[in-house]
């Protein structure tokens, strides 16, 4: 049914259209891991379903973030794939070694996705402070 594979450099272009259709700031390939490789593609079928990236540390901490779904995929099991994602996610952090994942949200629906994954929430109401150089 569904299959995940490595991000490819290729699938780049794409991401970009998914993340303007749902307003989401469009990240910079240089602000990617990897250069925008380091993270999964779920696909079924032919048809690339939803992705997500992996930041390792050089602690035992990795990072998820910038999960995005195709828009143009309907099909009722689209929720299943985007579960089947962060799991995947999860196992070749794991595989790697490491003990924690972090994650960022705001979707209600990626935050009921992770928790039905076994994340839990770590704080709420928090602001995120970022500078650009």
């Amino acid at each position: 049914m569904f299959k995940a594979r490595r991000l490819q450099d290729t699938d780049y272009e794409s991401l970009i259209e998914w993340w303007k259709y749902f307003r989401f700031p469009v990240p910079g390939r240089e602000f990617l891991p990897e250069n925008g490789t380091c993270g999964l593609m779920i696909h079924k079928d032919g048809i690339d379903i939803c992705a997500g990236f992996i930041y390792f540390t050089n602690s035992k901490i990795a990072w998820i973030e910038f999960i995005v779904s195709n828009p143009e995929y309907k099909d009722k099991n689209r929720q299943e794939a985007i579960k089947l994602l962060i799991r995947e996610l999860g196992s070749v952090i794991k595989s790697k070694g490491y003990k924690v994942i972090y994650t960022s949200l705001k979707n209600p629906n990626l935050i009921k996705h992770f928790k039905a994954e076994g994340f839990s929430v770590g704080s709420s109401n928090t602001v995120e402070m970022i500078i650009s150089f």
